[in-house]
C-alpha cells in the first residue's frame, strides 16, 4: 500500500491492484482512528489502527464499536469482522 489514506480507503481488491473509495477518502482522511470510530466509520477506523501496528488503537476502536452497537467484541474479533490485513500492493484504482 502506499499510504495510510490509500489503505484506510481501500473497500477492495481487482487482481493485484487495491480499489480506493475517492469520496470517502476525500472527506475523512485527516481524522484519528478514533475519530473514525466515533463517527461510525469503524472499518476505516480498525484498517487505520492495523496501518498504526499499534494495539492500543485497535482496543480503541473495540471499546468504541462496543459502546455505539451495544456489542462486545474483543479487539482480536475485529480483524474476522472488518477483514482488514496489511498487504504490499503496488497500484491503486481509485473510484
Amino acid at each position: 500500500m502506499r499510504s495510510r489514506e490509500e489503505f484506510v480507503f481501500t473497500i477492495g481488491y481487482d487482481g493485484p491492484a487495491a480499489v480506493i473509495d475517492s469520496h470517502a477518502r476525500k472527506l475523512y482522511s485527516k481524522l484519528s482512528t478514533a475519530q473514525l470510530a466515533e463517527k461510525g466509520l469503524f472499518r476505516a477506523a480498525y484498517a487505520s489502527a492495523v496501518w498504526s501496528k499499534d494495539p492500543k488503537e485497535a482496543e480503541i476502536v473495540a471499546e468504541i464499536y462496543n459502546r455505539i452497537t451495544g456489542s462486545s467484541v474483543t479487539a482480536q474479533a475485529l480483524q474476522r469482522l472488518f477483514g482488514v490485513y496489511l498487504v504490499n500492493v503496488n497500484r491503486s484504482i481509485v473510484l
